[in-house]
């Protein structure tokens, strides 16, 4: 079972775009003691460690060695209708382009390198097999959600946010600006409608005292080290009453990778695997062992249910 111990405090900050291209030590793998930090002013990180794992005066990601490995960026493509070595380049030699299988609407591309310093936090979860809650956002432009929804009249369904646990965290996407993008609520489905080009942040929401683990994933990735997402992965901490900006794909305990919109074909998912999951983001939440959550999902369920006037009819008297 995954089990996570101890380890350090957090220290978490924001800078401005770093330009692009490859730059700073690798983030941690699976197997890495180093826990890293969201983007925020209040907000924390934490990561997963062995049991007996510790990082004995270590405060600040300066203390820590770089990892390993990094999410790779993806590679350049080959440009098409070269023709071979032994090919002289005619219209008679040249050979007929294989046939694509080019996908509508929109997929997240590895933007440009930001700033976005981490270090570690203590967290143990109370059930580490388990999230305590998930939330997903189904995101396209403008005419693929209208597709997905099969053209409903979203205006009736517009919301700020969406609410996870009866409202005990909240999770929304913001441009650039930080400005909400349109979101949607059809009750069993979210949707978030972006532009081709434009970059956006995770935005995710504490309302409670409590803290909380969110692990989160764009395009079936996990958005730490860029590889398939599983909730067993390393997650972003929530302080109480606290917020997390997830800006990109960590690329180190100093960078990320920004999120943008683009093209199914050139999103980081389809250049360094599969588009299976391309259009998808995930959010699973952990709470703390120890703590006592304010708001459970079958609690929120009840209360729902309750009914206001359940005597229908008039007792007779005794």
């Amino acid at each position: 079972m995954f089990r996570f111990a101890s380890c350090v405090c957090v220290v978490a900050l924001v800078a401005g775009c770093a330009g692009s291209g490859s730059g700073g030590s690798a983030p941690p793998d699976r197997s890495s003691r180093v826990a890293t930090a969201p983007l925020g002013g209040d907000a924390q990180a934490e990561a997963p460690a062995a049991a007996n794992d510790s990082f004995p005066g270590a405060s600040s990601a300066g203390d820590y060695s770089a990892p390993s490995e990094a999410p790779a960026a993806p590679a350049r493509e080959e440009a098409r209708g070269r023709s071979s070595a032994n090919d002289s380049y005619s219209p008679k030699k040249s050979r007929p382009a294989e046939p694509r299988d080019d996908r509508p609407g929109l997929g997240t591309e590895w933007g440009d390198t930001r700033t976005s310093r981490v270090s570690d936090a203590p967290f143990e979860r109370r059930t580490p097999g388990s999230p305590w809650s998930t939330t997903t956002l189904y995101y396209n432009d403008a005419e693929g959600i209208a597709s997905m929804t099969r053209g409903a009249s979203l205006s009736s369904y517009t919301v700020s946010s969406v609410a996870v646990a009866g409202g005990a965290l909240s999770v929304r996407l913001l441009d650039a600006g930080g400005s909400v993008l349109p979101t949607y609520d059809l009750g069993s489905r979210s949707y978030v409608t972006g532009r081709h080009g434009d970059r956006y942040i995770i935005d995710i929401r504490n309302h409670t005292g409590q803290r909380f683990e969110a692990v989160a994933s764009v395009d079936g990735l996990d958005v730490i080290d860029g590889r398939s997402a599983a909730p067993s992965k390393r997650g972003y901490l929530l302080a109480p009453w606290g917020s997390v900006q997830i800006e990109g794909f960590r690329r180190n305990l100093d960078e990320v990778a920004e999120f943008r919109f683009g093209s199914v074909s050139n999103s980081y998912a389809a250049r360094t695997g599969t588009d299976r999951n391309v259009g998808v983001i995930g959010v699973a939440f952990f709470d703390e062992r120890g703590s006592s959550p304010p708001w459970l999902e079958r609690e929120s369920r009840r209360r729902h249910d309750a009914d206001p006037f359940p005597g229908r009819f008039a007792a007779p008297p005794r």
